[in-house]
């Protein structure tokens, strides 16, 4: 059974009272009053919950065990910025960048990108699409048994995000015209906070991958198949992880 997610505060062995979506969680999966579950706090608590009660849409818990969790989380943060993606694809990314142990996530409107979201009338639209987002994060994290929330940054432009990101680490940027290979960058690279930068369908323009070069990035290849923008960020995490653990 998976986790269930319960924002703080919490007290011990106090009655506290249930979100109405976690109450309707437990209802779906015919937990019983008396029963207890596994709960998170999104930033690294843990704690069983008795189910003292359903109250209409809500309900009471009891938390015992209370401690700390993070044994999931690598010792590294994996950083994916990844263009906007049409259809559900970007969905399938953020769920799938949990689970495999992005530690931060950062949507790119770049040059290519089939999905606009940055023009000033679609604040509503992105707004909406990262609050979606967000709860496929909440999701994810539930089924894969992590307890922080990875980071889910708002929609950024590619120009203006190369310009003034400060981050440390390597700076990786995916292209699969480049000469040098994720793997052997990897291989001879210590463990360090990693940032991979994902282009669109039809990858990054010319004009991009300039401005991410002279920002500090290598340009570096997965392989002699180019992959789906859904699918390249995906194996580069897991290719990070396989190298350095």
């Amino acid at each position: 059974m998976p986790q269930f997610y319960l924002p703080q505060p919490w007290a011990p062995k106090k009655p506290i009272k249930m979100p109405t979506e976690l109450a309707h969680h437990l209802r779906v999966r015919r937990i019983q009053v008396g029963e207890t579950v596994a709960i998170f706090d999104g930033a690294g608590m843990v704690a069983k919950a008795t189910i003292l009660e359903f109250i209409n849409k809500s309900g009471l818990v009891s938390l015992s065990s209370i401690c700390v969790d993070r044994h999931r989380e690598a010792p590294y943060a994996i950083t994916l910025v990844q263009a906007l993606a049409a259809g559900d694809k970007m969905d399938w990314i953020v769920e799938k960048a949990v689970e495999t142990g992005a530690q931060s996530i950062i949507p790119l409107q770049s040059e290519r990108s089939l999905l606009k979201l940055m023009r000033p009338s679609d604040t509503e639209r992105a707004q909406k699409r990262h609050l979606h987002w967000q709860a496929i994060v909440q999701a994810a994290c539930e089924q894969c048994d992590r307890t922080v929330f990875p980071t889910l940054e708002p929609i950024q432009d590619f120009a203006a995000f190369i310009a003034s990101n400060q981050a440390t680490g390597l700076k990786l940027l995916l292209s699969p015209d480049a000469t040098v290979e994720l793997v052997a960058v990897l291989a001879t690279t210590p463990p360090q906070n990693c940032l991979l930068l994902i282009g669109p369908e039809g990858g990054h323009s010319p004009n991009e991958e300039a401005q991410a070069v002279a920002a500090g990035y290598l340009l570096v290849s997965l392989g002699k198949r180019i992959l789906r923008t859904e699918t390249a960020g995906i194996v580069a995490i897991a290719t990070v992880h396989a190298i350095w653990r």
